[in-house]
């Protein structure tokens, strides 16, 4: 893959932030949680936070969702399966959504 494609890849790997009450609490031991594509391996994620946030990250641990199966009326339907994954960052670096600074 060149340069200039891999570069475009991994501006599309990640496609927000996960934000849960479990999210949260990984917060506080320096992990941020993201909804990534469900194609993304752990290196595109690691270059993916290091490149578009400026920090350093430690290690990836994903975890693939599957979709929940709901009832419309009659009807049955799924959601879809989504991928996350859980970045660990090294010690004094921080990506802070909620409060830009």
């Amino acid at each position: 893959m060149s340069g200039v494609a891999h570069q475009e890849r991994l501006m599309t790997v990640l496609l927000g932030p996960h934000v849960s009450e479990k999210s949260t609490n990984a917060g506080e031991n320096n992990q941020v949680v993201f909804k990534v594509r469900r194609d993304a391996t752990k290196r595109e994620i690691r270059a993916a936070v290091e490149q578009l946030f400026e920090v350093k990250v430690l290690n990836v641990t994903v975890a693939n969702v599957k979709g929940k199966e709901k009832r419309f009326s009659q009807i049955l339907g799924r959601r879809s399966d989504w991928k996350k994954a859980y970045v660990r960052l090294a010690p004094g670096s921080d990506i802070e959504f909620l409060n830009p600074e």
